[in-house]
């Protein structure tokens, strides 16, 4: 979801890489990319998915689901479900079922979505940051389709659920702006925004870090032991950089184009930097009037380990996680990142249809330091050394800074 907000892949340019081969062995060429969100888009290069699968419409698996009533006990043994979701041979997805509140939330923010998108323009530019990289408040038009052509077919609003002020600490603030500088919200044209977003960001953090503390006894039990430091529940129950986007994809005519027709027409191939990104179902509206969504073929579309795509589905009233390069760094490999797109709906039902989501960036303290393995699969652009110890805010901050630089050429 998102909802998935695009480092785009040219997979006619990346390195084939043959089905069950090992991620360390799977490199791409450099491509220029575009601007990515705060804590959201990794830039890895991603082997092509088999051609014959991106022209027929993949199946449909259902995400691993858990009950918030297990989730919630701490002592319940989670460790198949775990696996069998963020595992080496999971797809890095899990959704959680039955969640207090959760449908309640989700609605009252979704449907504020397109009232974001529709306020008056020069509202719109007095909430804009560019000095975070558009990481904060409105944000229209700042990233690129694979194709190059910037994205105006969604407009994001980013803001921190937990933390209006992260800090006043000039000297992060000029270092990490895309983490460290305020909240912008629309006091005065829209109030309500704000106590929707942070009440939904909030609830998907509080499951989001129930969830890390069983990754953590999963991943202990794999015979690793203890971590070196500290724990993934541990290292994002301190973090004051956890970053929500809620996401409005504009309506249009349906198009028989043959963008239209492709699995990552609405986001690109990526996977994210973050440790975990909880995300809602879509909300689709033609008109102000919620209807199903008008495409099954649409949505999250993950490539699993095999080197295949699949439509993941998961319940309109269940809240979905999917794990990031960080929860792989932090677990040695045991949870892996998931890369993944969205695909827009391509029927003429799906004329003026609008959609909106949320996704939450659960991640480390822009101070929290990640030492990157013999091996990291990801980045080989920004040539990390083996073993390299860095701060999670200078590791995120270096992508965008090259996002940005590409962006603006």
């Amino acid at each position: 979801m998102s909802l998935h907000h695009c480092s785009p892949i040219n997979w006619s340019q990346a390195t084939p890489t043959p089905p069950g081969e090992p991620r360390e062995r799977q490199r791409g060429r450099r491509r220029a990319r575009p601007l990515a969100p705060a804590g959201g888009r990794s830039t890895r290069d991603l082997p092509p998915p088999d051609l014959a699968m991106q022209q027929q419409r993949p199946p449909s698996v259902r995400a691993v689901t858990i009950p918030f009533a297990d989730l919630e006990d701490k002592g319940k043994d989670l460790s198949g479900k775990i696996g069998g979701g963020f595992g080496r041979q999971g797809l890095g997805i899990v959704s959680i079922a039955d969640v207090p509140g959760y449908p309640e939330l989700r609605k009252r923010l979704l449907r504020l979505a397109p009232r974001v998108a529709n306020l008056p323009e020069e509202v719109k530019r007095g909430l804009e940051d560019p000095n975070s990289r558009y990481n904060f408040g409105w944000s229209h038009g700042k990233q690129k389709f694979e194709s190059g052509k910037f994205d105006t077919f969604k407009g994001s609003y980013f803001a921190n659920p937990l933390f209006d002020v992260p800090t006043t600490d000039d000297v992060l603030l000029t270092r990490f702006p895309s983490y460290c500088r305020p909240n912008i919200w629309p006091t005065g044209d829209l109030p309500e925004l704000e106590t929707a977003f942070k009440d939904l960001g909030k609830l998907m953090l509080e499951v989001g870090l129930m969830l890390a503390h069983h990754c953590d006894h999963y991943v202990m039990n794999q015979g690793v032991g203890q971590y070196i430091g500290e724990s993934l529940g541990q290292t994002l129950a301190r973090s004051r950089c956890h970053k929500g986007r809620l996401l409005y994809y504009f309506p249009k005519e349906f198009s028989k184009q043959k963008d239209g027709q492709s699995i990552s027409s609405w986001c690109g191939w990526h996977t994210d930097y973050a440790s975990l990104t909880g995300l809602t179902c879509g909300l689709f509206m033609r008109k102000s009037v919620e209807i199903p969504c008008p495409d099954s073929g649409a949505g999250l579309h993950i490539r699993s380990r095999d080197n295949q795509v699949v439509k993941v589905t998961f319940e309109n009233d269940e809240l979905a996680y999917m794990t990031g390069e960080t929860a792989e760094i932090l677990s040695r490999g045991h949870l892996r990142a998931t890369p993944h797109c969205v695909k827009a709906p391509s029927s003429e039902d799906a004329s003026l249809v609008d959609r909106s989501t949320f996704a939450l960036f659960v991640q480390p303290n822009w101070d929290e330091k990640i030492k990157f393995p013999s091996g990291f699969p990801y980045h080989q652009e920004l040539s990390i050394p083996p073993n390299e110890t860095l701060a999670y805010g200078e590791y995120s901050e270096r992508l965008l800074n090259k996002h940005y630089e590409e962006a603006r050429t």
